[in-house]
């Protein structure tokens, strides 16, 4: 592996805390280079907030850098040691395709994991190639930004290279690699392999680097643990409830896909409702529903025990006594969660205050919406505007009749028509990624031609904005007998 330096002419400003805790924790790796890297979109403005020189990033020697054909003099190639439920059965993981080449320090003072994504084999492959397609690493860049858009906490995606060697899969694919940012990469999951196979000490140091990193403000307190447990609660709560507000279905919610920092990642088989289903799933292996739309607030509490659990020798050292503390922590989950979504429906609503009766009134549009088949967000952009479409559902009298009561809800408030309206616009984004737009991005993108992608990363850049170029991105997908469905290609 041949080294670049000076990379600090290009921005790399890299720290490595994560290889201070013991190598129990990762594996150090030396992977082979790809036989022809050509970057094929940097997301400039991200480079830019992390601090990088664009003009330097698009040399060669950036490509190299992104390929991991180059190592950053300073920065490390690990792969992080995991575990997980995946579909709720445990099972020893790691980064199978992925490794962390450092921690990048922003102009700012922030920390952000930069990590190869398709890199190649590690020790936790288990078998796989290691490498990742081209189209699931667009997708994978597409809807993280997107999710950045709406406001969600959300992994990033910085580069995609192509690597010019083939992928096979059901058949041969272009293979690529994703260069993506998190606050870090430590999971629910990390916490289990710990308590599983690790000693009392790693657990406690793994907790306290995650304190340090991601809770400064408690890493001190006598009670720490415990607070770091109800701090992860109320970060998923209120991650889980944006997700829901959207209509997002993340799709394979397995302990090892949920993250310490309250982060959106690992983009598999996810995708965005149209039509108001809370069956809704896009996973191809979700046979069961295990991971639907209307289960995710409740496989979120799920997940949450399984980290709870782990945590058991640190919150308290009579094993009866941590239960009762985590069991107690893990009880206010519902309440936070229910308070942070009734919080962005009133604003979806318009509402600015609170009322005994709005539980009533969303539940009330939400089961018409699924009865009559509505599209969830455009549902909501015709209650901003107050431009009621000819449907079966608007045309209907239980319809006619909620929207007096809303109207009356929205009158006793004392708030001017302006001030709803406002409220709504930046509550209701007026463009998700529609999944048959994300699919002509990349059918296009396989075909060399990148610029159906970069028009639809810029609509979705700014999805309250309400332009008049975002109205042909709002529309509909003609009518198929076939349900979309995901997989997991990422």
């Amino acid at each position: 592996m041949t080294y670049i330096k000076n990379a600090n002419n290009m921005g790399w400003n890299f720290d490595n805390t994560y290889i201070n805790l013991s190598d129990f924790f990762y594996s150090k790796i030396n992977i082979d280079p790809v036989s022809s890297p050509k970057l094929i979109i940097l997301n400039e403005q991200l480079a830019k907030n992390l601090g990088f020189n664009i003009d330097s990033l698009k040399s060669y020697e950036g490509t190299l850098i992104f390929s991991g054909n180059k190592k950053i003099e300073g920065g490390e190639y690990i792969a992080q040691a995991y575990g997980g439920h995946q579909f709720g059965h445990f099972t020893i993981l790691g980064d199978g395709r992925a490794l962390l080449i450092g921690e990048q320090i922003t102009p700012l003072g922030e920390r952000y994991d930069i990590q190869l994504k398709g890199s190649g084999k590690t020790p936790y492959s288990r078998g796989g190639d290691g490498r990742a397609a081209l189209a699931p690493m667009l997708r994978e860049y597409i809807i993280s930004e997107a999710m950045y858009g709406l406001g969600i906490p959300t992994t990033r995606s910085l580069a995609v290279v192509k690597t010019g060697d083939p992928v096979i899969r059901e058949d041969i694919k272009k293979g690529a690699i994703l260069t993506r940012v998190a606050s870090s990469h430590i999971r629910f999951g990390t916490f289990q392999y710990v308590s599983s196979f690790g000693s009392h000490q790693q657990l406690k140091d793994l907790a306290d680097y995650c304190l340090k990193r991601h809770f400064p403000h408690i890493k001190d307190d006598s009670n720490k643990y415990i607070n770091l447990l109800n701090e992860v609660i109320k970060s998923q709560a209120s991650l889980v409830s944006k997700w829901q507000c959207v209509g997002f279905i993340h799709g394979v919610m397995n302990t090892d896909n949920m993250t310490i920092s309250g982060e959106t990642i690992d983009y598999g088989p996810c995708a965005f409702m149209d039509e108001y289903n809370p069956n809704t799933v896009f996973s191809s292996i979700d046979r069961n529903g295990r991971y639907s739309y209307k289960n995710q607030p409740i496989m979120t509490e799920w997940n949450l025990c399984r980290f709870a659990e782990s945590l058991l020798p640190l919150l308290n050292e009579d094993r009866n006594k941590a239960i009762q503390i985590a069991q107690n922590a893990i009880s206010n989950f519902s309440e936070i969660y229910y308070s942070n979504w009734i919080s962005i429906m009133r604003s979806k609503l318009g509402l600015f205050d609170e009322e005994v009766e709005d539980k009533s009134i969303i539940k009330d549009l939400l089961n018409m919406m699924e009865k009559y088949n509505e599209d969830y967000t455009n549902t909501f952009i015709s209650l901003t505007f107050d431009n009621n479409k000819e449907s079966s559902m608007y045309n209907s009298q239980e319809f006619k009749y909620w929207y007096k009561l809303w109207q009356e809800r929205l009158q006793r408030q004392g708030k001017s028509k302006e001030m709803v309206k406002g409220l709504m616009m930046n509550s209701n984004p007026a463009v998700i990624p529609r999944n048959h737009r994300v699919e002509e991005a990349l059918d296009a993108a396989n075909k060399g031609n990148l610029n159906v992608m970069k028009r639809l990363l810029e609509v979705l850049s700014k999805p309250y904005e309400h332009s008049k170029k975002q109205e042909e991105y709002s529309k509909l997908p003609k009518p198929s007998n076939c349900p979309y469905r995901t997989y997991c290609g990422t």
